[in-house]
């Protein structure tokens, strides 16, 4: 697969494959550099790419981190020599028991916990900070909803480099602490997600060293959240899911997991089967998913007020592309309610022993919701992407959950604690 890039200027960076930047609005293409919008029309730029061979066997036989996919990523030929913290190869579970209660008949749970913060972020900042590091950054940054601020501190600490985290004020606990044990400069915001980003845009444009993951470095950052959709393809034996339930925030997952699929198959690493890619939101924060209910094209923003703290981003930048990426394939995009939310990590938790924050609820309980509503196929293999930990979002089951009696110290207690639960 070539995509070639149409740029005078040359660039001496080492990012592999990476050729140039191209917007996704009107095709003009830049120089790679340090940039997120277009110079002609202010859309969104992406990284073009142009491909040399890549095959099974050379991705086989690479590490079991995202880096066997370096001949696919915008990084540096020296990668691997740099410390980081590795993520990826995490597991793929064949879901039959969550399945089961879903409706669903060939169920798969890509459980993205076991990342080193437990969340799919350390891939996306993984991919950042090696382009950043090339790119001549040495302070990495970020605004955060919470995993991402994990992943850039852990990942800043791995490297020795600084971090700067701004995050909403109001982010759950679990989350503040899992960043500020890195020890970077982390700083509280009066607001919510939209506004911390704001900040973090004007921050960038003051600092010329410091790294934005998702801001100045967003083109990179972005494309880590390939490596999801080259995961499943080659933990199902180098095939397509017929189906795949995705949780939006920004969005940019979603995209990119069809991009991923998208250059599998151009790239003969899989034969190019049809798929479907649905989209999952809380009713609290579900922009896109509103867009999508109205057959609307504009994502209309919205103040969130969910307990889906991660994907509580009320003016998603990749909102539109969602929808073009939904309609495109076939798929469809739904929102739930706190309450089935909670009945989401719950059940998940019940069937399959995974531990899902609030994200995981969201696509859990979307998934029950398009199965009853006869949007998912239910006998098309189909893969759930549970994106980050439950010790993260406590909160969430705080009050609903706990031992199922307190007994004395006596066999004859627990017979009758037992006996009340027909055991």
């Amino acid at each position: 697969m070539t995509l070639t890039a149409d740029v005078s200027a040359s660039t001496s960076y080492d990012l592999g494959p990476a050729r140039a930047l191209s917007c996704r609005e009107c095709s003009h293409q830049i120089p790679l550099a340090a940039e997120f919008a277009c110079p002609q029309c202010f859309g969104p730029l992406e990284v073009a790419y142009d491909f040399g061979t890549v095959t099974r066997e050379s991705i086989e036989a690479g590490p079991k981190s995202i880096w066997r996919y370096q001949q696919l990523l915008p990084v540096p030929s020296t990668v691997r020599e740099h410390a980081n913290t590795e993520p990826g190869l995490t597991r793929l579970i064949k879901a039959d028991r969550l399945g089961a209660a879903l409706g669903l008949r060939n169920l798969w749970v890509k459980d993205d916990t076991g990342n080193p913060t437990h969340s799919f972020k350390d891939r996306v900042v993984a991919v950042a900070l090696a382009a950043a590091r090339e790119l001549g950054f040495s302070v990495l940054a970020c605004p955060s909803t919470g995993n991402l601020a994990n992943a850039v501190a852990a990942a800043a600490a791995r490297a020795g480099w600084d971090s700067i985290v701004l995050i909403p004020s109001s982010l759950e606990q679990a989350k503040v602490l899992t960043t500020a044990v890195y020890d970077g400069t982390l700083l509280a915001v009066d607001g919510n997600y939209d506004d911390v980003n704001r900040l973090a845009t004007e921050l960038a444009a003051e600092h010329e060293d410091w790294a934005f993951v998702n801001v100045n470095v967003r083109p990179y950052y972005a494309e880590g959240s390939k490596t999801l959709g080259y995961e499943v393809a080659e933990q199902l034996g180098w095939r397509l899911p017929e189906q795949i339930v995705v949780p939006v925030a920004s969005g940019s997952q979603l995209t990119k997991v069809d991009k991923g699929f998208t250059e599998l198959g151009s790239l003969g690493l899989v034969e190019p089967t049809p798929y479907r890619v649905f989209g999952a939101q809380a009713t609290g924060c579900s922009p896109v998913a509103k867009a999508f209910e109205d057959g609307h094209d504009v994502v209309q923003p919205v103040r969130p007020d969910t307990i889906a703290r991660s994907l509580a981003i009320g003016n998603p930048a990749d909102g539109p592309y969602v929808l073009d990426t939904v309609r495109r394939t076939g798929g469809a995009m739904a929102h739930v309610s706190d309450a089935e939310v909670v009945d989401g990590i719950r059940l998940l938790a019940r069937t399959e022993g995974v531990f899902a924050e609030t994200a995981g609820g969201v696509t859990v309980a979307t998934a029950k919701k398009l199965v009853e509503t006869g949007k998912l196929d239910p006998d098309a293999e189909t893969v759930l992407l549970i994106t980050g930990d439950g010790l993260k979002t406590l909160d969430a089951v705080a009050g609903q959950i706990g031992p199922s009696a307190t007994v004395p110290s006596t066999s004859k207690a627990v017979r009758e604690a037992l006996a009340a639960r027909g055991l």
